[in-house]
């Protein structure tokens, strides 16, 4: 990929990985650097001293800086989260924006979705540790503490919206979902992510633990999450209109920056150096309020090893955790190489999403040829027993069994997709109901499998025990649900399968049009839709639906 034209936003910025694929990026020969490189990190301080410290190599490319949280709406994006779950209407949102549908709304609050289509990036590198941003969030002792005020007596609304907004996989599912849409919008080409394993690349058996389990509950969630999200990528990865995903994920320990003598922080704070120069009692040590160290007014000072996201390492923790055998490790300069060598199409066998494509079995042709069996046996049965199932409902979702018995309607009423195109929308809905007033055992299906049936009028519904998309509380619109799962019958309704009819017809037509390289005018080679609908070809439910996931929906798999 040539980047010389490009934009390239990298997520996690000022991180260890993030410096380092911003330093390949400029000091590359090829591919050329990009035009504009924009680095997004947590706190200004941080992502401004990163940029500063690429001024020297960034040559003719431009670097602009972005910061806050990412998984935040914008106006608390900068705000710490303790201060966050601390304020009623900062959770509101947080958990309006979490739980609730993906509107246009909730993008455009998201500071993600803003970062993305303010910069309209070619390239996205992430190298957020996403799963320990959500996973040490620790759901396990929130719901411990949650657990504890009911049972005494002191649960408060307050302590719920707390624990809600610690909860894992909500906030992946709706991380990725905005991640997704919004490189879609922007017209992101390529996004590359920087996972992990969650343990450094060692098993159940991993010594680093911060508890007696081991490993800690909060490390595997972390593992769960890192894992989790790989399999939304696979999905980002085979969805049409999103860009080409790869993820790169590390298995060992990611080190270093800085090897230097000077004052040790722990999460961006100094060590404050204290002394207990006499031996206390144990019980006096940790009784409540028990203070009996001094405070030296002053912060820890040493030689250490910059490792990025985990802090700050002595001498002896470095050697303990790249030794032979344990965590070991990787530096951000080859991680970096692997980004870079995926964007320049050299495969590198690192890319988590591509080993996914190459190891789940994907559809056979066994099964292609098998499928043609079971629906004739299928179709023998139901005409043995005089009964079209057409659908139970078991599938779903419920708009796939509305469509199917609508689809079938139209095929009890017209003989062929051309005579449906010809039809008149008050007439046919007419003629339907009709059908539904009279053929009972059709009617029944339907409402049997919890399927309302919308009368022409719209005033008027038939409806059995079961709804499984039911109607909105007064004061909403019922039948607002019928797009969702009502088998609908107004004539509005119909005119849009008419419509749909004829845009088949309008395929077809552009299918027989004489090709510009002969001698293949007659349309008859592999690159031909053999499965394509055809004006004089009966109405079957079954393709009807498969058309509309096609066309209306664009829901086709693009890989095998």
């Amino acid at each position: 990929m040539d980047l010389r034209d490009c934009t390239v936003v990298i997520l996690g910025g000022s991180g260890l990985v993030g410096h380092a694929v911003a330093r390949r990026l400029l000091e590359a020969s090829s591919p050329p650097p990009p035009k504009r490189l924009v680095l997004v990190a947590l706190f200004e301080s941080e992502v401004r001293e990163t940029a500063a410290a690429l001024a020297r190599v960034r040559g003719r490319t431009a670097i602009e800086v972005e910061w806050g949280n990412v998984f935040f709406p914008s106006p608390v994006a900068r705000l710490d989260r303790s201060e966050l779950l601390a304020d009623p209407a900062h959770r509101a949102l947080l958990i309006g924006d979490l739980l609730g549908d993906l509107t246009d709304e909730v993008l455009e609050r998201s500071l993600l979705h803003q970062v993305l289509r303010k910069y309209a990036p070619d390239v996205v590198v992430d190298s957020i540790n996403t799963a320990t941003a959500f996973a040490y969030q620790d759901v396990f002792q929130s719901a411990r503490d949650l657990l504890t005020a009911a049972a005494t007596g002191t649960l408060t609304p307050a302590a719920v919206e707390q624990h809600v907004l610690t909860l894992t996989m909500p906030q992946l599912i709706r991380h990725v979902q905005i991640m997704h849409e919004a490189l879609r919008r922007a017209g992101t080409r390529v996004y590359v992510k920087i996972g992990t394993s969650g343990t450094g690349g060692m098993g159940f058996n991993i010594p680093y633990t911060h508890s007696e389990e081991r490993p800690s509950r909060p490390l595997m969630t972390k593992a769960a999450v890192a894992g989790a999200h790989s399999l939304l990528l696979f999905l980002m990865g085979r969805t049409p209109g999103a860009p080409a995903t790869v993820e790169i994920k590390p298995t060992a320990t990611i080190g270093w920056r800085q090897i230097s003598y000077g004052p040790v922080r722990r999460r961006g704070k100094p060590i404050p150096v204290v002394d207990c120069p006499t031996p206390v009692a144990v019980p006096d040590a940790f009784r409540p309020g028990a203070a009996p160290w001094q405070d030296r007014e002053q912060g820890l000072t040493g030689v250490f090893i910059d490792v990025g996201e985990n802090g700050l390492f002595a001498r002896d923790e470095f050697a303990t955790v790249t030794a032979l055998g344990q965590m070991e490790f990787i530096t951000p300069e080859e991680v970096a190489d692997y980004v870079m060598m995926e964007l320049e199409g050299r495969p590198t066998g690192k890319d988590v999403v591509a080993a996914l494509d190459g190891a789940t079995a994907g559809p056979t042709y066994r099964a292609g040829v098998l499928r043609a069996h079971a629906l004739a046996r299928l179709d023998a049965l139901e005409r043995e027993h005089g009964q079209r199932a057409v659908a139970y409902e078991m599938l779903g979702p419920p708009r796939l069994t509305k469509m199917l018995f609508e689809a079938y309607l139209c095929g009890r009423l017209r003989g062929t997709v051309r005579a449906l195109a010809a039809s008149e929308p008050a007439g046919l809905a007419g003629e339907a109901h009709a059908l539904v007033a009279q053929d009972a055992a059709l009617r029944q299906r339907i409402l049997s499998v919890g399927l309302p049936i919308v009368a022409p009028d719209g005033e008027r519904v038939y409806r059995g025990s079961l709804v499984v998309v039911p109607p909105a509380p007064p004061p909403g619109d019922p039948l607002g649900a019928a797009p969702r799962g009502w088998v609908d019958l107004r004539p509005a309704h119909f005119g849009l399968w008419i419509k749909r009819a004829g845009q088949m017809i309008a395929q077809a037509e552009r299918r027989l049009a004489p090709s510009r390289l002969p001698p293949w005018d007659d349309e008859s080679g592999s690159d031909v839709d053999w499965t394509a609908i055809e004006p004089e070809d009966e109405i079957c439910p079954a393709r009807f639906a498969t058309w509309v996931f096609g066309h209306e929906d664009y829901g086709e798999r693009i890989k095998r």
